[in-house]
Order: C-alpha cells, then sequence, then structure tokens
C-alpha cells in the first residue's frame, strides 16, 4: 500500500464499505508492521478516539477477507498484521524478543516452494517463518558467552 493512501478509495476498490473505524484501522496497521490487536487498537484510537475494541476486531476481519490485511501467526504469538499483501513474502522472528520482520520470497516465483507431495492440492501460497536471533539480542548472546 503505501505511506498514508488514500483508505477510502483502497476500501471502495475491495468493494468494502468506507467508515471512519476502518480508515484507522488500515492507519495503523500500515504504520506498525507485524502489530498485534492491542497495538492496532491503541493506534486506531490515535485516529479515531471513540473506536470501540469489537469494531477494530470486526474491522480487522473484514480487512483479512478482502485481502487488503495479511494476518500472521507465529507459534506461540499473538496474531499480527500486515499491509503488505499479495507477495507471498516470509518472515524472520527472533526467538529472544520475538521481533519480526519481512523477508522475500525463498527462491523464484509464488509459492516460493514446490510441496513434495502436494496430494492434489492446488497451492498457490506457502508460508515460511526463519527462527532465529535477531542482531540485537545475538550481541546480546554472544557478550554474555564472552565475559
Amino acid at each position: 500500500m503505501g505511506h498514508d493512501p488514500d483508505y477510502a478509495e483502497v476500501l471502495k476498490g475491495a468493494s468494502l464499505r468506507v467508515t471512519r473505524p476502518r480508515m484507522a484501522v488500515l492507519h495503523a496497521v500500515e504504520h506498525h508492521p507485524h502489530a498485534d490487536t492491542e497495538l492496532i487498537i491503541r493506534a486506531a484510537r490515535e485516529r479515531q478516539p471513540d473506536v470501540s475494541r469489537q469494531t477494530v476486531y470486526d474491522a480487522l476481519s473484514a480487512l483479512t477477507a478482502a485481502g487488503l490485511v495479511r494476518r500472521i501467526q507465529p507459534a506461540n504469538s499473538l496474531a499480527r498484521y500486515e499491509s503488505r499483501v499479495g507477495d507471498n513474502h516470509h518472515h524472520v522472528v527472533c526467538r529472544s524478543c520475538g521481533t519480526i520482520r519481512d523477508v522475500d520470497c525463498a527462491v523464484g516465483d509464488a509459492p516460493c516452494l514446490t510441496a513434495s507431495d502436494d496430494q492434489g492440492f492446488d497451492v498457490d501460497e506457502a508460508e515460511v517463518i526463519y527462527w532465529g536471533l535477531c542482531p540485537d539480542c545475538s550481541a546480546q548472546h554472544t557478550s554474555r558467552s564472552h565475559p
């Protein structure tokens, strides 16, 4: 989506009703990649102070169903949302602090990976999560290991 798009046009383009709460949620997701619902609620309320929790949940559900927002949920983590959609990118997650970053497609075109046996499915997406330590946590781990 790029920064500060015309959220009304984005919603119309997805055949969704244009509402201030939906625009506030789109803005929150755009400006807080990989945010959990609580952060999105706080950020949406900065633009739309009277938006309810349920309205944010409903907006996230509608935006995800329309393909405007992507929901990811790494193992043992809360659901996270991002506005980068449609490119089948992947994620790298820090085991220590939980930082999540985007990683471009592993190899070639979507779905990036070919299943050894697709069981007859027409595969159109591969979800890959790489796990490790982010640079900050890795440096802290190394400094603790070497006094």
